[in-house]
């Protein structure tokens, strides 16, 4: 295999999301909206955005003692950075939360008074985008989502700074948590997966979804009795998809639970897919909002010192054993050559 090259500050950013060998254990903390409707219903009570704030910072004080990164968004978590473990990288989001729907194709925003540059001053050793996407979707939507993915590849190229791209398929015309869903999302990873490794995107590392629905598949804990593939059928998936990846990858936990999301990591590693580690949010601490509903930063730096910390190093083990290095793809650290 021939020689990849890598500038320096790609290199350096990826690197420093990761640990010594190569695998990324990133703790995602990013969630906006979500997360503070999350906190407003379980304390019955309007949360406001010192109150996101203050969960961010209680999360990534805690975590990052077991993360080698954490994901945060620059609207609120910036205060939270603070707490972090001394060495954890930082993975800053670009893009606004959710999307405007009444408007076709779940078109994706930045941040309007954030910039690749900002991020990069503001501490990011990386940046991440959410974007969501339907490879089979009308061409002229998809022209747009391509061209807005090709302009951050090129902002960061010129900051030399790692992009990280998070694209979550759906499809309008399905449920996405349905069988019908389940039996076709295979094909939409592998396709965005195969997408989004071409280099005029600039795209560094892919934040992708398993790629099938473990409630679907025979054999798994959670089966819910309507079969979308079998165990050994999976695995030939989680094969298929990653064999068309040219860039590393990284699964995100998607909001499942830590042990849904254990048991389907172990299925991966089962399969041999070369998985570079995980970026995990709500699988790790979403089981704590009650506990700072009812007890604010302290209730929940406690529920996260006893079960979060279980959680994370569970995962952590999980990893240990069947994640690879983010420079597997490249034929190892050795075919890597740092220029610039």
């Amino acid at each position: 295999m021939a020689k990849v090259q890598i500038t320096k500050g790609k290199f350096a950013g990826i690197q420093a999301c990761a640990d010594d060998n190569g695998v990324i254990a990133a703790a995602a903390m990013d969630q906006r909206g979500s997360l503070k409707k999350a906190i407003a219903k379980a304390r019955g009570a309007d949360a406001s955005d010192a109150d996101l704030t203050a969960f961010k910072t209680a999360v990534t004080k805690v975590l990052t003692r077991h993360s080698t990164a954490i994901l945060m968004d620059p609207e609120y978590g910036l205060p939270a950075l603070e707490q972090k473990a001394p060495g954890t990288g930082v993975l800053l989001a670009y893009e606004k939360t959710g999307y405007d729907v009444s408007v076709k194709g779940r078109l994706p925003d930045l941040l309007s008074n954030w910039s690749v540059r900002r991020i990069k001053a503001a501490g990011g050793d990386a940046v991440k985008i959410l974007l969501y996407y339907n490879p089979f979707d009308d061409a002229a939507v998809n022209e747009i989502k391509h061209a807005f993915i090709e302009r951050i590849g090129s902002e960061c190229k010129a900051e030399d700074i790692p992009f990280f791209l998070e694209p979550i398929c759906y499809d309008d015309a399905i449920d996405e948590k349905s069988l019908e869903f389940a039996k076709v999302k295979p094909k939409y990873v592998t396709a965005y997966m195969a997408e989004f490794s071409k280099p005029e995107y600039g795209v560094d590392v892919l934040k992708v979804e398993v790629p099938v629905n473990v409630k679907f598949v025979e054999g798994m804990k959670v089966f819910t009795g309507e079969k979308a593939q079998s165990r050994e059928e999976a695995k030939e998936l989680f094969r298929s998809a990653a064999s068309v990846s040219k860039l590393p990858f990284i699964y995100l936990s998607a909001g499942v639970t830590d042990d849904v999301f254990r048991e389907t990591l172990e299925l991966a590693a089962e399969a041999g897919t070369p998985f570079s580690g995980v970026l995990c949010g709500r699988a790790t601490w979403q089981d704590g909002i009650p506990a700072f509903g009812k007890g604010g930063s302290e209730g929940l730096e406690a529920w996260l010192e006893d079960r979060g910390v279980t959680n994370i190093k569970a995962l952590n083990e999980v990893l240990a054993k069947g994640a690879k290095p983010w420079w597997t793809v490249y034929g190892g650290k050795e075919n890597i050559e740092v220029v610039g």
